[in-house]
């Protein structure tokens, strides 16, 4: 491994040298997606008497039982008209005689609303009714459908469409007043209760709808608290509530008759144990089945009979599952619950949990094109500022004590209690099988270790995320991982404040950092309440306007706020004209200050060594999750992919004969 210090000159010829090396990449990335274009996805979905495809283009069926192979097109994206849009969601009515689907475009967040009627022989031809600014939606019955509207970014009505026999009819049944909730429609596993869910950052409330009385007024489970958070499904006249009452403050999974949902009814069912969180829950009908996070960071699924809860069985998840993804079905009494594993380098694998049976977990054979050979799954612990142990991922192929040469890729997010994104990712498969390591630093203000973790993270405790980000790279290297001149950090959206605050902070840990639709202007977006988004995430960041500390906490840590001349690491920071998450302003301004900032620091030194790069990839009419086009996303990679090698000093030598030798 070589590494070199780079002047102005050189990084200028450098960068010259990035379109050469995008085409590569270019060509490389369309090798590596076709090779795994076959491994199981969500796209296909069981209906009562059909299997659903869901395409970009469209949503396709074939006959259960018969040849599936057989498919017919029931949905086309060009009947929604005027832009190119792509399929978002899908639903099935009660008896499959209706579907509803939303498609979006990539230049807004607003999605258009499909309504086709489904014939058992017939090929529909064009769709019933087409509604806009639609955002969730569930049947309720077959002639009953109840969404959501959105407005900007906001959700706040809920709406019922009626189909009879002179038309469909709409009418408002649910308005949200406080403008830091957002509202969404939600069925039920067992298909018998509609909910509608309305949420803020801190607190929950849920009405709920008999689907045998779809026209009968929502009916309130528990008001709104400071504090508590809770969703609700219902088997066997029983109504189940995951709540954050537990200890701790963490999800337990409580009980009630149907009749008295109020939460003075509730009694406990389950809790997962000490040290472990619940991340998610599926219904069956006689089983709770509970994907849960253990102590030591592994996946697990913790499977409950509803006859007797004291009966719990733990199915312990292979080491290098990451993320989970369940696999949906329209059909209700399917006692087997159908999910995904895989990890940003493992593609996707189909298991089965069927807890009656002998052995109740089962998996597919792996495809053999797409196994993965020479791969460790390493879990560290890096101690932060304040004592706290917070869990790093690491994948790679060398041994851990042969890590000390390697180029490192670090990811992190940190906010909203969520789990940093550790799906499958082609592109992490290339850098893997090219010798990188690749680290997923779990800090506190994520979800990874439930919701104490996330607000260890939040409000005055944000700078908490950037210590645990500092503690992981630090350890990484005492470990033996890689070193600063090789090492590259990666965030999007939110990410980019812990990544823009640890640049400011400690910018000699890095040499390259990658930024997708980045927050970097935290202070001055909290400070509008204009944008769609400012009064809804109060709850994370604080109100600057109205409390001076929130103010001053924001200030310390608002990576824009924050910029001073010194020796920064290179950065690509890729910005979409079409955001409405993230104010474009923020991002210019952030790149501005930052090149002065570098500037001065590289005009005062009278030894020239390494001169940062920071490159601004302004994507015309792209939204905040980036391009859905094909090409273009294999364009954008590319161009991150050259970057990182070019200011690394990396060459890029891909091939199996080369994946067992030391990195060139």
């Amino acid at each position: 491994m070589t590494t070199r210090l780079y002047s102005a000159e050189s990084v200028k010829a450098d960068l010259r040298k990035l379109k050469g090396l995008e085409k590569r990449f270019e060509r490389k990335l369309r090798s590596v997606y076709e090779q795994f274009a076959d491994v199981p996805d969500t796209s296909v979905f069981q209906g009562l008497h059909h299997v659903y495809t869901v395409q970009e283009d469209g949503v396709y069926r074939a006959t259960r039982g018969e040849d599936e192979q057989d498919v017919v097109p029931v949905l086309s994206a060009d009947w929604a008209g005027d832009v190119d849009r792509t399929v978002q969601r899908v639903r099935l009515s009660p008896s499959e005689s209706m579907l509803a689907a939303t498609l979006k475009s990539n230049h807004s967040e607003a999605a258009r609303c499909l309504i086709v009627q489904l014939e058992p022989y017939a090929v529909p031809q064009e769709p019933m009714l087409m509604l806009d600014n639609v955002f969730s939606f569930e049947w309720a019955a077959d002639d009953v459908l109840y969404y959501t509207t959105q407005e900007g970014l906001r959700c706040r009505h809920v709406c019922r469409l009626h189909f009879t026999n002179t038309g469909a009819y709409s009418m408002l049944v649910y308005e949200e007043k406080d403008p830091e909730f957002f509202v969404e429609v939600i069925r039920s596993r067992d298909q018998r209760l509609l909910t509608i869910n309305c949420s803020s950052k801190s607190s929950s409330e849920v009405w709920m709808i008999d689907s045998r009385s779809p026209l009968s007024p929502p009916k309130l489970v528990q008001s709104r608290q400071p504090g508590l958070l809770y969703h609700v499904e219902r088997s066997d006249n029983q109504l189940y509530i995951l709540a954050n009452t537990g200890p701790g403050q963490e999800y337990e999974l409580l009980r009630t008759p149907l009749s008295s949902p109020a939460m003075c009814y509730w009694k406990p069912v389950f809790s997962p144990g000490p040290r472990a969180v619940v991340k998610d829950m599926e219904m069956l009908p006689d089983h709770g089945v509970f994907i849960v996070r253990g102590p030591e960071g592994r996946l697990q699924l913790q499977c409950l009979p509803f006859k007797t809860p004291n009966d719990v069985a733990v199915h312990h998840l292979p080491s290098w599952a990451c993320a989970v993804e369940t696999e949906r079905s329209d059909t209700l009494k399917t006692n087997v619950f159908r999910f995904l594993l895989s990890s940003p380098v493992h593609p996707p694998r189909r298991f089965l949990l069927s807890p009656t049976d002998e052995r109740p977990l089962s998996c597919e054979r792996v495809l053999q094109h797409t196994a993965l050979s020479d791969c460790h799954t390493t879990r560290l612990q890096a101690i932060s500022q304040d004592g706290t142990a917070v869990p790093v991922t690491i994948f790679h192929t060398k041994s851990l004590a042969d890590l000390s040469d390697v180029p490192l890729l670090l990811h992190v997010y940190g906010a909203y209690g969520l789990d940093l994104n550790m799906a499958f990712s082609p592109e992490k498969r290339l850098l893997l099988e090219d010798n990188w390591a690749l680290a997923y630093c779990h800090v506190r203000g994520g979800g990874e270790c439930g919701l104490a973790w996330h607000k260890a993270g939040c409000l005055q405790r944000k700078q908490n995320g950037v210590e645990d980000l500092a503690a992981c790279i630090q350890t990484l290297f005492k470990s033996g991982v890689s070193q600063p001149a090789l090492t590259a950090l990666t965030a999007h959206s939110a990410g980019a404040v812990l990544a823009g605050a640890l640049c400011n902070q400690h910018p000699h840990l890095l040499r390259a950092v990658l930024l997708q639709a980045p927050f970097l202007d935290v202070l001055s977006t909290m400070q509008d309440a204009s944008l769609p988004l400012t009064v809804e995430e109060r709850g994370e960041w604080g109100d600057p306007l109205a409390y001076t500390q929130d103010r001053n906490n924001i200030a310390s840590y608002c990576p824009c706020y924050n910029i001073t001349p010194q020796l920064y690491p290179s950065m690509l920071i890729t910005a979409y004209s079409e955001d409405s998450r993230v104010p474009l302003a923020g991002v210019l301004k952030y790149v501005e200050k930052l090149k002065k900032a570098i500037q001065i620091h590289t005009s005062n030194l009278r030894i020239k060594g390494h001169v940062p790069a920071v490159i601004l990839n302004l994507q015309p009419g792209g939204g905040h999750f980036g391009p859905e086009d094909y090409d273009q996303s294999i364009c954008e990679i590319a161009h991150q992919l050259a970057f990182l090698y070019t200011t690394l000093g990396l060459s890029f030598h891909r091939s199996r004969e080369n994946k067992r030798g030391s990195y060139p």
